[in-house]
């Protein structure tokens, strides 16, 4: 599987209005685009462990999205819904790091 990797810390000032905006337009890409094989969204946790001291604050959340193949991924970039989705994404942002990753399911290989 590839899987399409988004770090990310929204803007303080943006507006529950533009948040949602962002959310729908995220909705609607995983929804309508077929090559998505699975989503993941979640929050970062602090909880006092020592990496965390010298971690760079750059990301409050993290979004996968799991694809089959490479070409699936690419689909899904060049996909009309992906582009509403960038574009208001990178309106919401303060920072973001995004990564693709090819990852198998063998740990030896």
């Amino acid at each position: 599987m590839v899987w399409h990797v988004v770090l990310m810390k929204p803007r303080a000032d943006l507006s529950a209005t533009e948040r949602q905006a962002v959310l729908d337009a995220f909705d609607r890409a995983v929804r309508e685009i077929p090559t998505v094989r699975d989503v993941r969204i979640g929050r970062r946790v602090t909880h006092g462990a020592a990496y965390e001291a010298g971690a760079l604050d750059s990301a409050d959340f993290i979004v996968t999205i799991g694809f089959e193949d490479l070409a699936g991924l690419q689909t899904y970039l060049r996909h009309p819904a992906h582009e509403d989705l960038g574009a208001r994404f990178y309106r919401s942002v303060s920072s973001a790091l995004i990564y693709d990753f090819e990852v198998r399911d063998d740990v030896a290989g």
